[in-house]
């Protein structure tokens, strides 16, 4: 992935690095026991001035070239000489559209996909991007001091991690809970207030409301209903119990339909010989 040009001049060789245009290039190893360097380009987060960015453009450094094996720690820890990391953002690739985020979820957000990645590092002065920018490297991912599982090791941690704690994801599902139906209550206040309020060409917006409440979102009410619907199909059930009993009933409403078909004919026939014809 890695891009090089070499010069020969005077018997000295000279290997220049060829980034993207606009980046800069930082070379990292994952130990010092590796010779080769992998690098990272990076560049200031920049967006059009009419567009919206979840990141502040001024202290915000944008990634590429991320390594598996790197991870938002490690990132953090690679780049905080150059000034204090407020925030590390890992992705599969860039975002397209620059709109504000809500935070993600430790339990409902889909994991990333295994492979190179993009990072946006938000640094907490102006003075960390420059700095990140002059930076000469080679820099180390695992150190003695800050050990990066590989391997198996990672495997088994990735493992670990990805059981949940079920108190933290009941805390967070209240929480998700809580704030969804403060957004509905919001929503349906705002909606009350406009009903019958003419916007500004003068169009009403017109609502339909049934007249039956609906049933509040309570445990006694879902039960009720399941209640009801059970009995319901339980006299049912012991109505056709038995396929026999099915037949039977259908062949007695048959015989009673015939029935009345026949007295019916007597009755139209006894009429018809009743009726005399007299001219005078």
């Amino acid at each position: 992935m890695v891009a090089r040009r070499r010069k020969r001049a005077a018997g000295t060789s000279e290997t220049e690095i060829l980034s993207p245009p606009g980046y800069s290039a930082i070379p990292i190893k994952f130990s010092e026991k590796q010779q080769s360097s992998h690098y990272l380009y990076i560049r200031q987060h920049r967006v059009r001035e009419d567009t919206k960015s979840s990141w502040p453009q001024k202290r915000t450094l944008f990634v590429l070239n991320v390594p598996p094996y790197c991870t938002e720690e490690c990132l953090s820890r690679l780049l905080s000489p150059c000034g204090p990391v407020q925030s590390v953002e890992l992705q599969e690739k860039p975002d397209l559209a620059e709109s504000p985020k809500e935070p993600k979820s430790r339990f409902f957000y889909p994991k990333p996909v295994p492979g190179f990645q993009v990072a946006y590092v938000v640094f907490q002065k102006p003075g960390g991007v420059s700095a990140a920018l002059a930076l000469k490297g080679p820099l180390l991912v695992s150190t003695e001091s800050h050990p990066v599982k590989s391997g198996i090791h990672k495997w088994i941690r990735d493992y670990a991690d990805s059981v949940p704690d079920p108190e933290a994801l009941r805390v967070e599902v209240d929480t998700f809970m809580e704030t969804y139906d403060k957004k509905i209550a919001e929503e349906e206040a705002k909606a009350k207030e406009e009903e019958g309020v003419p916007d500004e060409e003068g169009w009403v917006k017109v609502t339909r409301r049934g007249r039956r409440p609906v049933l509040p979102r309570t445990e006694a009410a879902s039960l009720r209903v399941l209640e009801k619907e059970r009995r319901k199909r339980a006299r049912k059930e012991l109505l056709n119990f038995y396929a026999w009993q099915h037949r039977e009933t259908k062949m007695e409403h048959l015989a009673q339909l015939r029935k009345k078909f026949e007295e019916d004919k007597q009755r139209i026939e006894l009429m018809r010989a009743q009726r005399k014809f007299r001219p005078y």
